[in-house]
């Protein structure tokens, strides 16, 4: 059975709010959802700047801000 929702009938609250509830139902058995290979791909290449001095961290607090005063 596919579900039907009338996405252009919700607003923008209403399917916010969609998300967040199929969100916490897939997070129920998060083991049942599988990481694409790349993931894996993708945190070996970070792992291996992090060892080998090369990658560069920001203070997520700074980073926060500046985002928020980029989308004002």
């Amino acid at each position: 059975m596919q579900p039907s929702l009338h996405l252009r009938e919700m607003t923008r609250a209403e399917k916010l709010k969609t998300i967040d509830q199929i969100w916490d139902d897939l997070m129920q058995n998060p083991d049942e959802i599988p990481s694409p290979d790349w993931h894996s791909d993708v945190l070996s290449a970070r792992a291996q700047r992090v060892e080998n001095g090369e990658a560069v961290f920001k203070d997520f607090e700074e980073s926060k801000a500046k985002l928020r005063e980029e989308f004002k």
